[in-house]
């Protein structure tokens, strides 16, 4: 099922004109996602995480934001090519996105049926009465009780988790190849996260959907994800498969975020680990490594240049230490 390559996109980069500079919010991400693969995007706040998924689905605001170069290819065709209705049908129908905040990603003023209806009609083609029944199956699928009579209630009428759950009907109903999920447990309390987060893996295992998983939460990544995109001011600085990337991390950054999980099975009462610093300023970052200031291997040559790729079989890190062979 994971050789069909759906998604591949190539040296992104999308930078935001703002007052004091040039934010090079992401700048030169690449990788792929294949058939119903669950790719996980990882990172620190502000590393560029979904401002790369909102340029996949051409989403930018400009001004001040553009997409100032790079492809995106689905099933082969370039996104960045197609025009405003061919990107109208993509959006929604063949690519899905759960955005971060469910308070806020329905519109207030409207019932839940007359948002769905007007997906799925739009996407499917069904008529008002089908389309309705559709959106009635997909609540009842994400576990909504009594679907045929909430479909009709207002967003304020549901709880955070039930709008989450919402959501996620909304962008599985036109049966999407990808599913883009931004952040979709941030809001919710855990035991809600566990019960989005199985409802999300049960669904796209039953419908053969891709997932691009956006997330904060290394547990999250560990127990959903195929793969794993490590990201620090706005570039890819490590790919693995989840099983490799856990095991043994390459990046002195990948490391850090790993020892900064909280660990219930180590006795004693350690201070919690945190990374020294901050994350760099995007504005006009110069042309080295951005991680230096907060690595504790860091080597003069990293002060002076970015670093390149390095290849460790199908893994891929950005570090000197990999360089020639190294480590």
């Amino acid at each position: 099922m994971h050789d069909e390559v759906i998604l591949d996109v190539r040296d992104l980069r999308t930078y935001f004109n703002t007052d004091d500079g040039i934010v090079k919010a992401v700048d030169g991400v690449s990788f792929d996602l294949r058939r119903g693969e669950t790719l996980g995007i990882v990172g620190e706040s502000g590393c560029g995480k979904s401002v790369t998924n909102l340029s996949i689905m051409k989403l930018i605001p400009s001004p001040p934001g553009r997409i100032m170069g790079g492809k995106a290819f689905f099933r082969g065709e370039d996104i960045f090519a197609m025009s405003d209705e061919q990107i109208r049908h993509l959006r929604g129908g063949r690519i899905s996105m759960i955005f971060q905040d469910p308070m806020t990603s329905l519109n207030p003023f409207l019932r839940i049926s007359t948002q769905m209806v007007e997906t799925i009609r739009l996407h499917q083609g069904l008529d008002r009465a089908a389309a309705k029944e559709k959106a009635v199956e997909m609540l009842k699928l994400v576990g909504i009780p009594n679907p045929a009579k909430r479909v009709d209630d207002y967003p304020h009428q549901f709880s955070g988790g039930m709008r989450q759950r919402v959501m996620i009907a909304m962008a599985l109903s036109c049966n999407a190849e990808i599913l883009i999920a931004d952040e979709p447990t941030s809001a919710l309390d855990v035991t809600i996260q566990a019960q989005i987060l199985e409802i999300i893996q049960h669904l796209t295992d039953q419908l053969g959907t891709a997932v691009i998983m956006i997330t904060h939460d290394l547990g999250v990544v560990a127990g959903m994800c195929d793969n794993i995109c490590v990201m620090y001011a706005g570039r890819v600085v490590e790919k693995a498969s989840v099983d490799e990337l856990f095991e043994s991390p390459l990046h002195p950054y990948t490391r850090s975020l790993i020892k900064s999980v909280p660990r219930i099975d180590r006795p004693g009462r350690d201070r919690l680990y945190s990374i020294e610093g901050q994350p760099p300023n995007v504005i006009d970052l110069p042309e080295c490594c951005p991680f230096y200031p907060r690595c504790d291997r860091v080597m003069d040559v990293c002060r002076a240049a970015y670093p390149p790729v390095c290849r460790r079989g199908r893994r891929m890190v950005r570090c000197r230490l990999y360089e020639n062979g190294g480590e």
